[in-house]
């Protein structure tokens, strides 16, 4: 497999919603993004999204398909704080299913424990504070593997997705759902209008703040469009890379094995 790691230069940079910021940046500037908006971050997602991720999400959590009896089935969901995911899946799957929800942002992390405790999860999903880029889980340890709209956030993704294949155990299922490009004539412009002039006005109303709003939908252009993400996860050792289009491609579920 063909590997080309990306560069961690002193001096390199990387993009930051439209900025170029040097990579040595990014992730704090990520998770203060994430630290302002933590506690309506699934509130702000039903308003841009019109309740869409959440049919979204169903369907990731669909072709999770974790078994509806007591076999163990190990889960990880990365940057998944909030726990969204995690809850979708326990819901649908028995007793032998077990999630383990990673992000790095200790305050997403504190919103989805809460909800843990609340919804009576609390003793088949746990919560910890780590590093997409360098998970801290053993090698082949789950048998599925989350990521949903956090992947375009990480500072190296190639990075990523290798520690997603490094934790999946062979026959092991990586999917991942983020936003992408719209292939729809015409949608795409409507897109384009309203996330660029509603998202950030839409998260000073709600949350004070519409400064990470604005990074939110800089950063989705910036993101890599389905046929190339895709070779990124094929680069990354997954074999049968597949994606499925969600609203004219407003969002892209892809799905990839380890042999």
């Amino acid at each position: 497999m063909n590997k080309t790691k990306t560069s961690s230069a002193p001096d390199a940079s990387i993009d930051f919603g439209f900025r170029e910021v040097p990579e040595s940046e990014k992730q704090k500037l990520v998770h203060d993004v994430f630290e302002r908006v933590a506690s309506r971050y699934d509130l702000m997602n039903d308003l841009l999204s019109g309740g869409l991720h959440r049919a979204w999400k169903q369907a990731m959590v669909d072709q999770v398909n974790p078994p509806r009896n007591d076999r163990p089935f190990a889960h990880i969901d990365v940057a998944g704080g909030t726990g969204d995911v995690a809850f979708r899946c326990l819901d649908r799957a028995g007793k032998g299913t077990h999630v383990s929800v990673c992000d790095i942002n200790s305050h997403m992390l504190g919103v989805g424990k809460s909800r843990a405790e609340a919804q009576a999860h609390g003793g088949r999903v746990d919560f910890t504070c780590g590093d997409a880029e360098a998970l801290p889980f053993p090698d082949k340890s789950f048998d599925a593997y989350t990521i949903a709209f956090g992947i375009r956030n990480v500072t190296h993704r190639d990075r990523a997705l290798d520690e997603a294949y490094r934790v999946l155990k062979p026959g092991g299922h990586f999917l991942c759902l983020e936003f992408s490009q719209v292939v729809v004539p015409g949608l795409d412009e409507l897109y384009n209008a309203y996330s660029f002039a509603a998202a950030p006005r839409i998260g000073k109303l709600v949350t004070g703040d519409g400064a990470p709003y604005q990074y939110l939908v800089e950063s989705i252009r910036r993101f890599p469009d389905q046929s190339a993400f895709a070779r990124m996860i094929e680069d990354a050792g997954f074999a049968r890379v597949t994606y499925r289009n969600f609203t004219g491609g407003i969002a892209a579920l892809h799905s990839g094995w380890r042999l």
